[in-house]
């Protein structure tokens, strides 16, 4: 079906709400519009759905919502009786719409014949993980576009370990969806008849004070909390999002007397009016929290997206300013404070592992090995974590995984990146270096000098729009057939290809397999020892370049990322 005769067809349906209908009929005079809604569904993959909000086959609304739902629905009762019975957890974030596409997906879920826990309000991504996990639910839902600009909602899907839907699944749901009716394949059952029949649970405070009761047991020393906890003061904003609640009571329940939250912050709005983008990633976001800080003589403020799973960390200088730390320096601080926390407090396993993603500082991997601790790498994203994980070998425990994106799981709670675990391990570590007498801005620059120099940039290259995914397809392509020989002038010696597992040697030309594949990712290794990275973002329509390096000194990796970055910005445009 072409798409003007899906556009028709939505047009056609006695279904469509009278808003929805008049939304569809004001973009009848444009071709571009109604080809970019309708030239095909959003794509269903591990990671659940993400898009614009809008009438049409390729935006989030009720209809793709529902009909997502369905799909899902099809798989759970493909696994038996069980898993229907053990059914499916759900909560959402504070967009636009959320609740209600969380409600609509309960109904369908009920009309099913699966039963449902529902969150009774937003709540954190890695509590619904938790949930999952703790009520022995067959998977979860959760209503959410994590830290994507306003105009976004995304629906999410996870399975019974607690982590994103694995590929097979996601697989069975995207080939149930195109054989599912958009509007007439859909069952669903009334909300409030499935709460009263029982088919529809509601969670709410006894499960917020479980799951904080297990990240408080991630607390590895709070000598130095109780020490300081009448004169450390921290700054804390939310974004207007799910953290709101449960990462002020984590650090309160650790011992901290002085937490500061961002009064305009705190209030909850899926506009985001405070800010340009709910990205802990972006430093213009943090300007009120800056503001508070200074007022308040606040060494450390952290800030959590709008589903609290990445968190953000600003640490005052020796020179007195503001600066955002990096996702890979947020993540080595922490690495190495729990490898040192765990060794004084005898709290380290026997066959300790870190993991990573391959996109993320090689300096974690420094930190983690000059320290007895195995590093693994996977793919972006903690779904891929979470399976590794669960292959350990018996005596192997991971104490924490992290990427660069400013994403940190820490715990067996939660099989996802989680903020709520992260702020209250950022504030404890933050309390231990003051008692060192330092600050955690000292903190990582001592980290250089002791495990040497690193530097890391994400180019993003935004390629929206049909024309924009075509591009990227097209440089992909251009480059496993091509694949540069240099790149400024210095040497690429290999290529790592991990859609296919394989990395090509370019001096000796030979081939060898790699540990892990299926993942649309170029990783170039050049003759300075830079890694040039080249994806596809899974989420946003863009092209992500990472430039991971390393030298003798600051100055010099500094050198190298502005060579490769000047590159880069020539080659992909």
């Amino acid at each position: 079906m072409s798409y003007k005769d899906e556009y028709q067809k939505w047009l056609d349906s006695s279904a469509l709400t009278d808003s929805e209908r008049a939304e569809l009929e004001g973009i009848s005079g444009s071709e571009q519009e109604i080809e970019s809604r309708f030239f095909a569904p959003l794509e269903f993959g591990t990671a659940g759905l993400r898009g614009i909000l809008g009438a049409g086959l390729n935006r989030m609304n009720t209809r793709v919502v529902r009909w997502t739902t369905q799909a899902f629905a099809n798989l759970i009762l493909s696994e038996g009786k069980d898993a229907a019975e053990n059914g499916v957890a759900i909560c959402y974030d504070c967009r636009n719409f959320s609740e209600e596409f969380a409600r609509e997906a309960a109904g369908v879920l009920a009309g099913n014949g699966i039963h449902v826990k529902l969150f009774d309000a937003l709540r954190p991504t890695p509590e619904l993980s938790f949930a999952i996990r703790e009520y022995g639910c067959t998977a979860g839902i959760n209503i959410t576009a994590s830290h994507n600009p306003k105009e976004y909602n995304g629906y999410k899907v996870y399975w019974s370990d607690g982590a994103q839907l694995p590929p097979h699944h996601a697989d069975m749901v995207a080939s149930e969806m195109s054989k599912t009716d958009i509007f007439t394949g859909i069952k669903s059952a009334p909300f409030d008849e499935s709460v009263a029949s029982g088919k529809i649970v509601m969670l709410g405070d006894d499960t917020d004070q479980m799951f904080l009761d297990m990240v408080l047991c991630q607390s590895i020393q709070r000598d130095s909390v109780k020490k300081h906890a009448d004169t450390f003061k921290i700054v804390y904003t939310p974004f207007h999002g799910t953290g709101y609640k449960l990462i002020p009571k984590a650090l309160e329940r650790l011992g901290l007397k002085n937490v500061l939250c961002v009064p305009e912050q705190m209030v909850i709005d899926g506009n985001f009016p405070t800010v340009k983008s709910p990205n802990p990633e972006e430093s213009e976001g943090f300007a009120l929290a800056i503001e508070l800080a200074k007022q308040n003589d606040v060494d450390v403020i952290i800030g959590s997206d709008p589903d609290a799973d990445r968190v953000g960390v600003v640490v005052r200088n020796s020179g007195g300013e503001y600066t955002v730390l990096s996702g890979n320096q947020t993540g080595v601080l922490l690495l190495d404070y729990i490898i040192r926390a765990r060794k004084a407090a005898g709290m380290m396993p026997r066959r300790p592992v870190a993991i990573k993603s391959i996109v993320t500082s090689e300096m974690a991997r420094t930190v983690a090995e000059s320290n007895g601790v195995k590093m693994y790498d996977t793919f972006t994203g903690f779904k891929f974590m979470a399976e590794l994980i669960g292959k350990l070998a018996s005596d192997e425990k991971f104490i924490m995984a992290f990427e660069e994106s400013f994403g940190y799981m820490v715990g067996d709670h939660s099989r996802d990146k989680d903020a709520v675990v992260t702020s209250m391990l950022i504030a404890e570590m933050a309390t231990w270096y003051r008692n060192q007498g330092m600050s955690l801005y000292d903190a990582v620059k001592a980290l250089y000098v002791k495990y040497g120099h690193y530097e890391e940039y994400t180019l993003n290259v935004q390629m929206k729009g049909i024309d924009g995914l075509k591009k990227m397809n097209e440089t992909m392509v251009k480059l496993r057939g091509d694949p540069p020989q240099s790149m400024g002038g210095i040497r690429v010696k290999a290529m790592r290809d991990y859609k296919v597992g394989e990395r090509y040697d370019m001096v000796s030309m030979g081939i060898t397999k790699l540990d892990i594949k299926g993942s649309n990712v170029l990783y170039f290794e050049m003759e300075d020892k830079t890694s040039f990275i080249v994806r596809p973002s899974g989420t946003e329509p863009k092209m992500k370049i990472y430039i991971l390096t390393s030298g003798k000194t600051h100055a010099e990796c500094k050198s190298k990322i502005e060579h490769y970055l000047s590159y880069a910005k020539m080659t992909f445009r």
